[in-house]
């Protein structure tokens, strides 16, 4: 903002969308992406939004600039990793240099390259959040291909899929997945999955002695690919809990631009201050801190385990021993950590050299986002609420650390993106109402299409209103220009005549102080075509009865939006990254099959619901 003249980030916002050729190339510059060649043209919308094309005629690298180039100038002896293992113990957690990195990175890279991997290939990670997954996620990409995270919950068939999909030349897996003390058999579907892939030539297993022996038959020093900024370097699968999984597309300079401006305009990262988001490498928040991390050389942590064992205070434990900077979560596993009795609690560990905190994934309920607010960041660190998709790998809202926040918000759109609310028609939707999210430009980081489903790439996202992006979220901006979000539009519900979010009824229900968390589904019913049923969790100790709980939604959204019934259950069903699955709710609530289970965290807490599947049938027979 010195550097242009500009007095407010309100003022930059404006400037960033107002000419997004100026607004990404003076980024870039600000962020030290080193070129092998400097781009002749930031942007080409020739094609329309859809097919815009970014940096012609550039070359970069992103394995060059998250790795090489720290060790070329003299960073090799700075941490990279930070390890820490399921098991909590501190011989089993580690640290890796970029000197470290850079050699093994090398010898994968080389490896790959010896068993006919090039340029265009795919490689599928199957593996948690260890030091061999981060090798191979950037060993790929040195060499021109293209990296494929696959979350290492899923089972035979979902991973079989994202691997004949991009037609995997080479598979890194764990044998092993432990959690919480207790091994899970993934070499058994990994083998099988890939034993139906034609395509795959090798199968490293990381947690074993063929990780060591794949990388001696690599050899260090290898140059790095110049890859064009429009080369693809990372295919993410949706989670693919409504249909068959999108193979999102992203290129080397679409990576840096997003993820970069991110990582240091959003959470001002710095090297040396470790940042810790709990995620999955298989998750689109693994690259994301990954690569946007360690272009600043800033260290990574990463937790091969649970966030709540050995006991519930893991986090803080973690936080207290690395001296974290920046923590991430999602909103549910902070109302799991308010409920948890395992513990001390945050108060109980020295968390002062938090600067920011982050957040993704949900709608918060305001009671949860003051709890980590105050308890976790004592009120000092500001929440940097962001959201956005796999579809971007980054954000359309994205708050800064000079904005001012109310509970839950998002802030704004993030820099560059020309986000904005939209009606039915097409039209702005005026301040204080609610309406589609939609993003106006082209952004850098926007998927080159669907991987073999070009179709369908442009019906999801250009089919509703042409030649603008939607994203199939509910916004609103308030009077105050403060930005929130209400869930999925394809979870809205139609009460009565009158259409409502999940995520509103769900936000007044868990103003209750006896509840924790809460879902909301829609189900048939003959007078008003869909009644809500809502499912809570209550805080410990606390209980409040259906009626309750119906007259609290009724009281701050009005009797005709207030759910039928509402029944309190152990756990709502989501999937590993944090997602509740209110369609699989609803299928069980109705007494037929959830469906597919493979992303499912917690498919055990379908028991209860299906326990009370007959109510709905004896209310709408």
């Amino acid at each position: 903002m010195a550097a242009h003249g500009i007095a407010t980030i309100a003022e930059l916002r404006r400037r960033s969308v107002a000419d997004t050729a100026w607004f990404w190339d003076a980024a870039l510059a600000d962020m030290g992406v080193e070129w092998f060649r400097k781009y002749t043209r930031v942007r080409d919308d020739a094609g329309g939004l859809p097919h815009t094309r970014w940096f012609a005629d550039g070359l970069v690298n992103v394995a060059h600039n998250c790795v090489d180039r720290h060790v070329r100038d003299g960073h090799g002896h700075e941490t990279a990793l930070y390890c820490e293992a399921d098991s909590g113990r501190a011989r089993d957690a580690r640290r890796v240099t970029f000197g470290e990195l850079a050699g093994m990175v090398d010898r994968c890279a080389s490896a790959l390259r010896g068993i006919g991997v090039g340029r265009g290939d795919s490689v599928a990670l199957y593996a948690p959040m260890q030091v061999a997954a981060v090798v191979a996620l950037f060993a790929a990409m040195k060499i021109g291909a293209r990296s494929v995270p696959i979350f290492c919950g899923y089972g035979e068939e979902a991973l079989r899929e994202r691997l004949d999909s991009c037609g995997a030349k080479a598979l890194f897996a764990a044998g092993a997945l432990v959690r919480r003390g207790r091994a899970a058999d993934t070499r058994a579907i990994a083998s099988s999955a890939a034993a139906g892939v034609p395509s795959i030539r090798r199968i490293v297993w990381t947690d074993t002695g063929d990780w060591e022996a794949f990388l001696e038959g690599g050899r260090p020093g290898l140059p790095c690919e110049q890859t064009g900024a429009e080369d693809p370097c990372l295919i993410l699968y949706t989670s693919g809990t409504t249909g068959r999984p999108k193979g999102t597309v992203h290129t080397h300079g679409g990576c840096l631009a997003q993820m970069g401006k991110e990582i240091r305009y959003a959470f001002d990262a710095r090297p040396g201050e470790p940042f810790f988001w709990l995620t999955d490498i298989g998750w689109m928040m693994g690259p994301w801190e990954i690569i946007g991390c360690l272009l600043y050389r800033t260290p990574v942590v990463l937790l091969d385990g649970a966030p709540d064992h050995p006991t519930s205070d893991r986090v803080w434990e973690i936080c207290e021993k690395l001296g974290v900077v920046t923590l991430g979560v999602s909103p549910t596993l902070i109302r799991q950590l308010i409920r948890a009795t395992g513990g001390r609690g945050p108060a109980a560990h020295d968390l002062s050299r938090l600067r920011v905190l982050g957040s993704t994934g949900e709608v918060w309920d305001e009671a949860s986002y003051l709890w980590y607010f105050e308890k976790v960041g004592g009120r000092r660190c500001p929440v940097m609420n962001i959201s956005g998709g796999t579809e971007i790998v980054g954000c359309h809202l994205s708050p800064t650390p000079l904005d001012s926040l109310r509970a839950c918000s998002l802030g704004g759109p993030g820099l560059g993106m020309d986000a904005a609310v939209y009606t039915d028609e097409g039209l702005p939707a005026p301040r204080g109402a609610t309406g589609h999210l939609v993003c106006r430009q082209a952004a850098p980081s926007m998927t080159r299409g669907f991987l073999n489903d070009e179709e369908r790439y442009l019906d999801t996202y250009f089919s509703r209103f042409p030649g603008v992006w939607y994203h199939g979220d509910w916004a609103r901006v308030d009077e105050d220009g403060q930005w929130f979000l209400f869930g999925r539009t394809d979870d809205t519900f139609k009460v009565a005549g009158k259409r409502v979010g999940p995520g509103e009824v769900e936000d007044a229900l868990a103003s209750h102080p006896a509840v924790s968390e809460a879902a909301v589904i829609g189900v048939p019913d003959d007078i008003k075509g869909t009644a809500l049923v809502g499912f809570v969790i209550f805080r410990p100790g606390r209980s409040a009865t259906g009626g309750e709980l119906v007259a609290q939604v009724a009281r701050r959204l009005g009797k005709p939006l207030a759910p039928r019934e509402v029944h309190p259950l152990p756990s709502i069903p989501k999937t590993r990254s944090g997602k509740m699955v209110r369609g699989a709710i609803a299928r069980a609530f109705l007494g037929q099959s959830p469906g597919d289970m493979a992303s499912i965290d917690n498919p055990e807490a379908f028991d209860a619901i299906a326990a009370l599947a007959g109510l709905a049938h004896s209310r709408n027979p």
